[in-house]
């Protein structure tokens, strides 16, 4: 489980980014394709916005990249809080990325029946092999969540390998989200983490004593792959050793 720790927000960035990229041309001359699972919030929009400049588009054969949402907000995909619409803006459009190659979650429906269609969508375009997904990136929160996994919620108790929607009080939200199995089942996680407000967090999903229902975090051990942390000094900071 290595860590990759740098100075800057940058430099951490431009790791992760090359790490993406990596994954990429290995996934594209293994299989043929890359498939990604997209994360939300500030954090990866930064990268996104890097993954689009002038450094890094032309590294990867685009067309052959397909993009899935680890979670997303029950918004409609106009709504400022809408991953989706972060991705698109930072990463989706400016690279021209056709829609057929695009997932996002049909939030124009009830959340449950939201979460049914797109493990449905998922499971077909992975047929017949086990929904696998060469790369899920995600973040933590200050309270150890990550994509909409909260904690002392239901969706932690998940043993299948889907979607499922959650209503997270803190929030008074419904979130859609890939349970552990689903993302568990990935070649490779990756963990950005940015500041010292997660240190803490960083700190009791590594290090702390098991307990998944406080920090849901701890519940992302890929089975069959490799789980990697991008983060800058200061998330790091209270780690020991």
């Amino acid at each position: 489980m290595p860590l990759h720790i740098h100075p800057t927000i940058e430099a951490t960035l431009h790791d992760l980014a090359d790490y993406f990229v990596g994954k990429a041309r290995e996934a594209i001359t293994a299989r043929g394709r890359f498939v990604v699972a997209l994360s939300g919030g500030s954090s990866p929009k930064k990268l996104y916005e890097l993954l689009a400049s002038s450094s890094y588009r032309d590294q990867i054969a685009w067309p052959e990249v397909y993009f899935f949402f680890g979670d997303e907000r029950n918004v409609p995909r106009t709504d400022p809080q809408s991953n989706y619409l972060m991705a698109k803006t930072a990463l989706l459009a400016p690279l021209g990325i056709a829609d057929d190659h695009i997932f996002a979650f049909r939030t124009e429906l009830a959340p449950t029946a939201a979460a049914a269609a797109y493990t449905t969508e998922i499971n077909a375009f992975f047929s017949p092999k086990p929904a696998r997904f060469d790369l899920v990136l995600l973040g933590l929160g200050d309270n150890s969540h990550t994509a909409s996994l909260f904690p002392h919620t239901e969706v932690l108790r998940a043993t299948t390998a889907e979607v499922q929607a959650v209503f997270v009080p803190e929030v008074d939200m419904y979130r859609l989200t890939f349970t552990a199995p689903l993302i568990n089942q990935a070649r490779a996680v990756a963990f950005l983490v940015f500041g010292a407000d997660k240190a803490a967090a960083v700190r009791r999903v590594r290090q702390g004593p098991r307990n998944a229902e406080e920090f849901p975090a701890q519940l992302i051990m890929p089975s069959a792959g490799e789980r990697r942390w991008f983060l800058d000094a200061p998330a790091a900071a209270d780690l020991a050793g």
